[in-house]
């Protein structure tokens, strides 16, 4: 029997290894650039890649306007 293993085929130990939430957010990330694939992250994937959101809230924004 040949043990070598070919290319593409997954061992069962490979196919039972859990998968990581960086290999997840990796491979989403290879996937958005395809040209027109569309890649959706969930919040905890983004904050881990940085997609932070830093816009004002409105409260800031209204205390933030000054009256000439």
């Amino acid at each position: 029997m040949d043990n070598t293993k070919k290319k593409g085929v997954m061992t069962n130990e490979e196919k039972n290894r859990e998968v990581t939430p960086e290999e997840i957010i990796a491979q989403k990330l290879r996937d958005a650039e395809i040209p027109g694939h569309e890649v959706e992250f969930d919040p905890d994937e983004a904050e881990r890649i940085a997609f932070r959101e830093d816009a004002l809230s409105d409260e800031d924004a209204r205390e933030s306007v000054v009256d000439l």
